[in-house]
């Protein structure tokens, strides 16, 4: 089992929106410090100006200059800076951007070297990352480029509901001619993968959705179903996956056929996101699978029009830690297991070659 409590960092996303509020919301519960070491990726300074808005009681942080050494009883802040920055609450700016990117790549850095054991980001602005140059659509791509996968999965993740998308931030208008056999066919084993590692499935079931309205109608309506996403249903099947599709994606949420899945594979942000958020009423929770290394974030944005009113529903955010947590363990269980096992069948291979020497001696 896994014994010691998991050591989770904590980007600060945008200083300007609620993530800060959030995390501090969610601290400042002794279940969430009772089960994990926080470790919070920003300033002592930011940190304690957005405890003054929202008037959080009890909140013990622990400054620190790296993560190495945190303190498993309270909530430590790596003081990823040490100068004054200009906070301007609602409001994304260059400056907000820069530092969101500080504490992210700081984090990251340390998810890579192992002095986390899983990663919570809060939200950031697209807006403000881009006017700090920085070269990523968002958390996912920044991490996955990071972590040197060859592959990830943006998957929403609630109780039971997962569902994860082919494509991730692209405009509508470029979906279908980024979608193609080999990449469904790759973000299917990343999927299976992940629910076998880190949701302790034996044999997950995954539905596939289709791209076109009806599933094209047998080709009336588009022909990306026969061309691109049965075919690699088919490989997926010839390869011992259980996926199963294409479904017609308009029927498939209200129907209720989601329940009868482990997984949900659908073709763009939009066709995964707007049923997830429906269903998950503000406690879904992002997960990026794939990776070496675990992140999880909440599943809503910077927030900048309730920016500093002590508004925000940390609810979100707090599962996005617990989701963490539970993660942390399960590979590390499923790690064990492994290798145990591993152990166990040299140990085997050992003996019956002893056994047989014997005999040829006999």
């Amino acid at each position: 089992m896994y014994s010691t409590k998991p050591k989770i960092g904590i980007s600060i996303g945008d200083i300007n929106g609620i993530g800060l509020e959030v995390i501090l919301k969610t601290l400042a519960i002794k279940e969430v410090r009772d089960r994990c070491i926080p470790i919070i990726y920003g300033s002592s300074k930011v940190v304690s100006y957005h405890k003054n808005i929202i008037s959080v009681e009890d909140f013990p942080f622990h400054p620190l200059r790296t993560a190495e050494r945190p303190n498993p009883d309270r909530i430590n802040v790596v003081n990823c800076w040490q100068e004054n920055i200009n906070i301007t609450l609602g409001k994304p700016t260059d400056e907000s951007g820069r530092y969101a990117i500080i504490s992210l790549e700081q984090a990251a850095k340390d998810l890579k070297a192992g002095l986390i054991d899983a990663l919570v980001t809060a939200p950031v602005s697209k807006e403000a990352l881009q006017m700090a140059n920085f070269p990523f659509t968002g958390h996912t791509e920044y991490l996955t480029h990071e972590m040197g996968a060859k592959e990830s999965l943006m998957l929403m993740v609630y109780d039971n509901l997962r569902i994860g998308l082919v494509t991730n931030h692209l405009p509508i208008n470029q979906v279908a001619e980024n979608i193609s056999k080999e990449l469904i066919l790759s973000k299917l084993r990343v999927f299976y993968e992940t629910l076998k590692v880190d949701f302790g499935l034996e044999r997950p079931t995954i539905a596939v959705l289709s791209l076109n309205p009806h599933a094209s109608d047998g080709g009336l309506i588009g022909n990306e179903e026969e061309r691109f996403i049965r075919p690699a249903v088919v490989e997926a099947k010839k390869g011992g996956m259980m996926a199963l599709g294409p479904f017609p994606a308009d029927g498939f949420f209200g129907s209720g056929q989601f329940a009868k899945f482990d997984g949900v594979l659908a073709m763009y942000h939009d066709q995964g996101l707007i049923p997830f958020k429906t269903l998950a009423f503000g406690g879904g929770i992002n997960f990026t699978a794939g990776l070496t290394g675990i992140r999880t974030s909440p599943d809503h944005g910077t927030g900048f029009e309730i920016a500093g009113q002590n508004a925000a529903d940390h609810s979100s955010f707090m599962q996005a830690v617990f989701l963490a947590i539970d993660l942390a363990r399960n590979r590390k269980e499923y790690a064990d297991m492994h290798a145990n096992a591993l152990v166990k069948r040299e140990k085997t291979a050992e003996l019956e070659e002893e056994s047989s020497t014997e005999s040829l001696d006999d």
